[in-house]
């Protein structure tokens, strides 16, 4: 996964994205990098032509795309505008496929002027129609060179809208598309406030394992912005995260941890994540969590605690001390100056806690916080 560029926000904002970002970029690229692949290989194919494919032209785009004419490829631009919905949807579905293999028919796709047609489409709603022209338009994002022109076409608020009505392949495929957009400059800002984050946060909480996946690598993209991270935090991020942190076959624990320490960049996220019981989802991730795991609740910790006395005296009484200090022992070194920075601050607010203080295990704990956001 490429670096993070941290754009806009106040100076406190950049600066905790930034170190951040320079203490756990390479962990959270191995995390995300299988999430920028285009996902229309689920596609099945017709065997009659109900779709409005007929088979064999189907497999005929399958299988000799790459020479595929470009009157072919303007044939099936014109249908889109057709006022047939089985000529749409075929034209469309046919555009997906092309653009699934090759770069080359991705550029010629969009130079044939079928960008505008796909995004209008976006919005339709028959919904094989519109999933067909959201997949068609995540393929065609997967090229550089096409992005600017499918941003400027306006498909940003018709992606946010597929998110919140699309069936769930087209629901995770917007999503995948508008995380191929948020690399642009300044798109991060506008994906934000078009309306994406609540149904991103809804299809985490709601979809399948692959669309929990989608919504959470989307969500870490857009979270790079502050105002998408405030945005995140009360739109109800932080449960659907900690019930996926806190579930070990939940398959998105590590997704959903980095997406977390995003939200800990804003202060309604720290808020939000002491309030819903994350300090005792992440002391549990220090005590049994994977290498991974303990680096990055590591740096969660860290945000909570380090401007916010009440914060780091609930840390400390969740037992957070013992496994930082065996974890020093046994991290490299960049961890090493991280959990020495934070036991330096617990150890400074031992001092005020009661003396008979426990660690409250029967509301705080992976468990526990599982039952409560079911």
């Amino acid at each position: 996964m490429e670096s993070v560029v941290v754009r806009g926000g106040p100076p406190e904002f950049r600066r905790r994205m930034e170190r951040r970002c320079s203490s756990s970029s390479s962990d959270s690229g191995s995390v995300f990098s299988d999430c920028r692949s285009e996902r229309s290989d689920d596609l099945a194919l017709p065997e009659s032509p109900s779709c409005g494919v007929e088979p064999s032209s189907l497999h005929r785009f399958l299988f000799s795309s790459s020479g595929c004419s470009d009157d072919d490829i303007q044939s099936l631009v014109s249908d889109l505008k057709s006022i047939s919905v089985e000529s749409q949807r075929r034209a469309a579905m046919g555009l997906r496929l092309l653009a699934k293999p090759s770069t080359e028919t991705r550029v010629r796709i969009a130079e044939a002027g079928a960008v505008a047609p796909l995004v209008s489409l976006v919005s339709h709603p028959d919904p094989q129609l519109q999933e067909h022209a959201v997949t068609a338009i995540l393929n065609l994002s997967l090229c550089e060179e096409n992005k600017a022109a499918i941003a400027a076409a306006g498909a940003v608020p018709n992606l946010v809208r597929a998110l919140g009505t699309g069936t769930l392949t087209a629901c995770g495929n917007a999503a995948c598309a508008l995380l191929r957009l948020a690399d642009l400059t300044d798109l991060p800002a506008a994906i934000g406030c078009c309306g994406a984050i609540p149904p991103l946060v809804d299809l985490l909480q709601k979809g399948g394992a692959r669309g929990k996946k989608d919504a959470a690598t989307a969500l870490f993209a857009l979270l790079a912005v502050e105002e998408n991270a405030a945005l995140a935090a009360e739109a109800g991020v932080v449960r659907p995260l900690l019930e996926l942190m806190a579930d070990p076959e939940s398959g998105v624990e590590d997704k959903a941890a980095y997406v977390l320490l995003r939200v800990l960049a804003a202060p309604k996220g720290r808020a939000a994540a002491v309030d819903e019981g994350g300090v005792a989802v992440l002391v549990d991730m220090l005590e049994m969590g994977s290498k991974r795991q303990k680096e990055v609740a590591v740096l969660s910790l860290l945000e909570i605690c380090e401007e916010n006395e009440a914060y780091r005296m609930i840390v400390v009484r969740e037992g957070a001390i013992p496994p930082l200090v065996a974890l020093s022992h046994s991290s490299f070194r960049r961890v090493k100056e991280k959990v020495t920075r934070l036991v330096a601050l617990l150890r400074g607010s031992t001092g005020r806690l009661p003396f008979n203080v426990e660690r409250n295990s029967q509301y705080y704990s992976r468990t526990a916080v599982k039952s409560r956001v079911q």
